[in-house]
């Protein structure tokens, strides 16, 4: 087996470790490393910090690495791995040429895929859907994004903007804003923010008693021991996610839906609204379409990216 280095960009943490891969094995993903990204510090600073956590890397292996791959938050040109664009979040990352940065300062091969993309492409090949045709994958945490993945290949679209499920309408969500400037999207009503800000409204309490901002665990703590504002607005939200995806079934027909993040850990208010949901907009032949957790955890977005240098060898990918 042959190492790589897999490196997650997010807006909150850069994780960095090695992944062992080999055709037809089941990679393995060892000694990663978490540091903060401290977004708001500018992309140059988010640059520097992926480079010397690539550099870090490197050091740390036991045989040379042959390449790394990159999931990143932020619209990906997956041909020239340079983030297209990024949101307020991530202040100057839209414009770096991360894949070209990278391998002048290291020496190594880089390709770049978008974070939602890379996960999906791990969990599609090697987690909850392996040996299946199609997944649709949905991770739902602080925001909510998705990839629709079919014989190995996924789907990009035109602007490389593919699988944001969370910027699609849904009934929920009339006359709510959407952090994009839109009005009407999935991702403020169903993400792990929406959730408290929902809680809120309905009267719940917005700090802990500690002084420190509401968060969704504790929120789901609270709808486990029947506090009803709680319930409600996990109900909203499983309901809003439920129905999207439903819709989006019968559109793409996957094989399965693969759920990830924070918020699918929520309790029974959550998951049967979500259940509700999708059984309310899917079709008929669609309606037995199993969802089902994904099984790789941290670990997707770097096989992820991994996967997606070893596309072109593999043959897996368009």
């Amino acid at each position: 087996m042959a190492t790589y280095i897999g490196v997650d960009v997010g807006g909150t943490k850069i994780a960095c470790g090695l992944v062992k891969v080999g055709e037809g094995k089941t990679p393995k993903v060892s000694s990663v490393s978490k540091v903060p990204t401290d977004a708001l510090r500018g992309g140059e600073h988010v640059l520097a910090t992926v480079i010397e956590q690539v550099k870090a890397a490197m050091d740390r292996a036991d045989e040379a690495p042959l390449g790394v791959g990159i999931s990143s938050a932020g619209v990906v040109n997956p041909k020239t791995g340079d983030i297209t664009f990024a949101n307020e979040l991530m202040p100057g990352w839209g414009g770096t040429h991360l894949a070209a940065e990278v391998t002048a300062a290291t020496g190594l091969p880089c390709r770049v895929l978008n974070d939602v993309h890379a996960h999906a492409l791990g969990e599609a090949r090697w987690g909850g859907g392996k040996g299946l045709p199609s997944v649709l994958v949905v991770a739902v945490g602080t925001g909510i994004g998705g990839a629709y993945v079919e014989d190995g290949a996924i789907m990009l679209g035109s602007h490389n903007e593919a699988g944001h499920i969370g910027h699609v309408a849904c009934i929920a969500a009339a006359g709510v804003r959407c952090g994009c400037g839109a009005t009407g999207h999935l991702e403020p009503v169903a993400s792990g923010p929406g959730i408290i800000a929902e809680y809120v409204r309905l009267g719940g309490d917005a700090m802990l008693p500690d002084g420190t901002p509401m968060h969704g665990a504790e929120i789901d703590r609270r709808a486990a021991e029947g506090d009803e504002a709680a319930k409600a607005a996990e109900r909203r939200a499983g309901l809003a996610l439920g129905e999207v995806l439903g819709s989006m079934c019968n559109m793409f027909d996957p094989a399965a839906i693969i759920l990830s993040g924070s918020v699918v850990k929520c309790g029974p208010d959550w998951s049967e609204a979500l259940g509700q949901g999708f059984l309310e907009q899917a079709m008929p032949p669609v309606q037995d379409t199993p969802l089902v957790d994904g099984t790789l955890g941290d670990d997707a977005p770097l096989i992820g990216a991994v996967e997606n240098i070893l596309a072109s060898a593999y043959r897996k990918l368009r």
